[in-house]
């Protein structure tokens, strides 16, 4: 372990993102304050604000700044509200391509008294990130969705064997971390030859990791036995489509999507925090918007980039991060009121922050 400094990139996004990411770097900071991790932070315009300042909603520039970086907070983008113009771009796809952020690693934990649906879920499932169905990132040029005439409209699906194994390879990695349990998901009963060439390229990987269990589980079939008996599973690999749908619903079982962190991750060590929940432009600016899925998402960012770059400090600050939001989400005058609590966004993240043992934190600077 080294005591080296971390470099970390800062991109509000759009609405909430404005509010939401500078309390987790604000806690984020706190906790490294305690472990002496020093963080250089480097704010990168994105998004709406971007395209208004800068002409695009991705400036020129940006992926350099960014691959000069250990990572970055990412917030939720409302690119479905942007203008109908060249410059309005969704920077999602190009960040996960351009960078070969090819796993989603979505977490779901329940906690008491927040309004979850069973008290002892522990899983995260692992979605493959460039693939699929979704036609802004499964081509190189062009789009997997076309029309070709007024009443037809195509969808390409993509899966690859290189892709699979990749999303595997992490997934297993995962498994063997936790509790030694991967389950793949997928629907090869229909999808014979695409989700036939996942399942197959995933228990190929497997063979490497003779001590995780490996099952499987047909997507409806799972959709329902993750709302009937979710303590059945552990960790969970599944493609784009399915995996989008399917976090979805388990943020549901734990209290929404303000309780859905989420990281991106590829190859190497270079990792973005992405919360899974969108930028929620009719709550923007009001101060109630839940930071828990963002602030999560930045603890595991800091707890990995730690453990791939061997920074003892960043994954000390993580596990601080942990127990400070353990303790502000047993208390309702701490958690906000959409996870059954009686705070604003400020009173809870002053909730995580006093946990920490901050009077508030330090900002991000440039």
């Amino acid at each position: 372990m080294t005591s080296r400094s971390l470099r970390l990139g800062v991109l509000e996004g759009d609405d909430i993102g404005h509010e939401i990411v500078p309390a987790s770097v604000r806690v984020a900071e706190a906790a490294a304050a305690r472990t002496g991790l020093a963080i250089e932070w480097t704010q990168v315009p994105i998004g709406r604000r971007a395209l208004d300042t800068h002409g695009s909603t991705m400036p020129a520039g940006t992926l350099d700044t960014l691959a000069a970086l250990d990572g970055w907070i990412l917030g939720p983008i409302g690119h479905r509200e942007y203008p109908k113009v060249a410059e309005a771009i969704n920077p999602h796809p190009i960040l996960r391509k351009h960078f070969d952020l090819f796993a989603n690693v979505r977490p779901t934990r329940s906690y008491p008294g927040i309004g979850c649906l069973y008290d002892d879920i522990d899983l995260v499932i692992v979605r493959e990130n460039n693939e699929g169905f979704q036609p802004d990132r499964n081509v190189v040029a062009g789009s997997g969705e076309f029309r070709p005439t007024e009443d037809v409209t195509i969808s390409v699906r993509v899966i690859s064997k290189e892709g699979s194994r990749k999303v595997a390879r992490a997934a297993l990695e995962l498994a063997r971390a936790r509790r030694k349990h991967l389950t793949l998901v997928h629907k090869n009963t229909v999808f014979k030859l695409g989700c036939g060439m996942f399942v197959d390229s995933c228990y190929e990987v497997a063979k490497d990791y003779p001590d995780i269990t490996v099952d499987e589980c047909i997507v409806d079939t799972f959709a329902m036995r993750l709302v009937r008996e979710p303590q059945a599973f552990d960790t969970v690999v599944t493609t784009n489509m399915f995996g989008d749908i399917l976090t979805d619903e388990a943020a549901g079982l734990v209290g929404g999507l303000g309780m859905a962190p989420g990281l991106c991750i590829g190859r190497g060590s270079l990792a973005m925090a992405q919360a899974t929940h969108g930028s929620a432009p009719d709550i923007a600016g009001k101060g109630i918007a839940n930071p828990y899925a963002m602030i999560e998402s930045t603890r595991m960012l800091l707890d990995w980039l730690g453990r791939q770059h061997g920074v003892s400090p960043a994954v000390e600050a993580a596990a601080l991060m942990r127990q400070a939001m353990d303790h502000a989400l047993a208390d309702p005058a701490t958690r906000t009121r959409d996870i059954a609590g009686t705070a604003d966004l400020e009173g809870m993240t002053q909730g995580i922050l006093n946990a920490l043992g901050s009077e508030g934190g330090k900002r991000a600077h440039a």
